[in-house]
């Protein structure tokens, strides 16, 4: 392989393991590092923490992150890529940039934001679900189009040691530091599929080095408790070697890599991204050894015409409620304990009922335990306390021998999907720290 860069995934979600991160910047010889943490539901859940003033809008789990990786970033010299800005990268990068300085380490921090369309979406725009109309589903509370590579080259070309993003594209985050690093031309769909293929494979992190594949017994991951995140090496011309560190736990195999590939894949010919139509039909994967796989072959065709939206939308309350019956009769408490709920609720809230451990293993003459589990949807949030209120009436109003109640209810943001014209999309860098532009 010619020289490249080195890029590599410190989490995969919003609630991922940090440790994994910091190991990777103190020992990857990392260019970069990416934290891809925003989902079609996270960032719906933040705009609305924001907008009710419940918390901030970033991801909450954003500054721990920070406290432990802004030292070692800043020593080994490789930069921070993330979208953990989920519903508001501005106050976010703000936060990154205070916290930079307080520790002392001159930061330069860009925050992408832009993505927040609310006020420009059609609300009577179909959605891809089901065909009908986004607001016929309920009041929208969110909309966040999906930014790619031109969203984020400002950044890195001003020179940011961090970058916070909002709802970018999960390969878009890595693909937009190997255009930068390695030259590219960011209309070479050739190139832009080779990176968008590599993006695709980091991205999950854990998942391409054996965590969600584990299986035992049939997909066997040694290590797994001391799981090391992907990282991957990127050449000139698009060819990359993914790997992990040396001495971490997991597996980096055709079997994880491939498994990684077609992980959210309609289409393998046509994976749609802001940047590229990602062809992965021709992908070619070779074990180099040592939980090393190189990875080619990739072809790209012209971006989509319009950005994907991810809508969030009040689709009602939730309630929910579980009680457990142990020794002899136990199955026939829990599931008279359901009916009893169910006449109580009667057809205020949509409800199902579910006995945890009733199997063919259990019967009602023996000794046993079963946990009752009921959860309702309902238009308001009264009905979905009614839920926590039964459930927990039922250890004194029976049937006998209840316990270990726990009980929850809160709002439900639904998630919908839909399109915007790319040009009313207008993406903004915010600059931030002692350096900020």
């Amino acid at each position: 392989m010619t020289p490249g860069t080195r890029i590599g995934c410190g989490a995969g979600f919003a609630s991922d393991r940090l440790q994994p991160a910091v190991d990777l910047v103190e020992r990857g010889e990392l260019d970069t590092l990416v934290l891809e943490c925003l989902g079609e539901r996270t960032v719906s859940l933040a705009s609305l923490r924001a907008s009710e003033g419940s918390g901030p809008g970033y991801d909450p789990m954003l500054r721990r992150r920070l406290e432990l990786l802004l030292e070692p970033l800043h020593r080994r010299g490789t930069r921070l890529v993330t979208n953990a800005g989920a519903a508001d990268p501005v106050a976010a990068g703000a936060m990154a940039a205070g916290l930079a300085a307080s520790l002392g380490l001159p930061t330069t921090v860009a925050a992408v934001s832009g993505d927040d369309v609310l006020d420009r979406i059609d609300p009577s725009a179909p959605c891809w679900e089901d065909g009908e109309s986004l607001e016929s589903h309920g009041e929208l509370v969110s909309a966040n189009a999906y930014l790619g590579v031109e969203a984020l080259l400002p950044a890195l070309r001003g020179g940011a040691d961090v970058i916070v993003a909002g709802r970018a594209a999960d390969p878009s985050l890595f693909l937009a530091p190997l255009v930068h690093d390695l030259g590219w031309d960011p209309s070479d769909d050739g190139l832009l599929a080779a990176g968008t293929l590599v993006g695709h494979l980091l991205e999950c992190a854990g998942q391409l080095t054996g965590g969600y594949f584990a299986d035992p017994g049939r997909k066997d991951v040694p290590g797994l408790a001391d799981l090391g995140f992907p990282l991957a090496e990127v050449d000139g011309d698009g060819r990359a070697v993914v790997t992990k560190l040396p001495g971490t736990g997991g597996r980096v195999d055709r079997m994880t890599v491939t498994e990684q590939l077609t992980y959210e894949v309609t289409d393998p010919r046509a994976y749609l991204t802001p940047d590229v139509s990602l062809d992965m039909t021709g992908v070619r994967l070779r074990e180099l050894g040592g939980d090393r796989v190189l990875v080619d072959g990739a072809r790209g065709f012209a971006r989509p015409r319009t950005l994907k939206v991810s809508v969030g939308y009040r689709a009602g309350y939730r309630g929910e409620g579980e009680i457990s019956y142990t020794g002899p009769g136990a199955v026939a408490r829990a599931r008279l304990a359901g009916e009893v709920v169910r006449e109580r609720l009667g057809d205020r809230v949509r409800s199902r009922f579910d006995l945890i451990g009733a199997g063919p293993g259990h019967d009602d003459a023996g000794p046993s335990e079963c946990r009752l589990r009921v959860a309702a949807l309902s238009t308001d949030r009264a009905g979905a306390q009614a839920v926590e209120e039964e459930v927990t009436a039922l250890y004194t109003c029976g049937p006998a021998g209840g316990g270990g109640v726990r009980t929850r209810s809160g709002e439900v943001v639904g998630i919908l999907s839909s399109t915007i014209a790319r040009e009313h999309v207008e993406p903004v860098v915010s600059w931030f720290g002692e350096e900020g532009r």
